[in-house]
């Protein structure tokens, strides 16, 4: 790989190697791409589950995204303190809380967005679409593997 002096030996064939550097490239410009927002990746795809599902209770946000239903109660905390996500006990299951975005989290979730097109535009440019497609297709594969 270009960009390391060294030779890598046996890292170098494996991949799951390679997708820890190429996901700590793309964690380091995220977080340029948001910076002065106060969001992180988790928050930002929680805001965009919300968005596309509203209504929708917090445990299954969390289950769509892999996040521990201790840690999503703290999140949902910091979302609906911020302002971002309206919290109300679901009208189908007294004991969950649906989830809607307000106007601000709307807002925030658009901006957010729109920064992080340009990110991954700009991290994958030398790219063909044919070759962003596969790449999303190949990482799908191997996520279903254990999700």
């Amino acid at each position: 790989m270009s960009g390391n002096p060294l030779p890598l030996g046996d890292l170098s064939s494996l991949v799951g190697y390679h997708l820890r550097r190429a996901s700590a490239a793309f964690a380091l410009d995220f977080q340029e791409a948001v910076k002065g927002t106060g969001m992180r990746q988790v928050l930002v795809g929680i805001l965009s589950i919300i968005a596309a599902n509203p209504r929708v209770n917090q445990g299954t946000v969390g289950a769509a995204l892999g996040i521990k239903r201790a840690n999503m109660v703290s999140l949902i905390n910091e979302l609906v303190d911020g302002g971002l996500v309206a919290r109300e006990v679901s009208p189908t299951d007294r004991r969950a809380f649906s989830l809607t975005l307000t106007q601000a989290g709307e807002a925030m979730r658009q901006e957010c967005t729109a920064r992080i097109q340009a990110h991954e535009a700009q991290m994958l440019a030398d790219m063909t679409a044919q070759e962003r497609e596969t790449l999303l297709e190949l990482l799908g594969r191997i996520a279903a593997k254990r999700l």
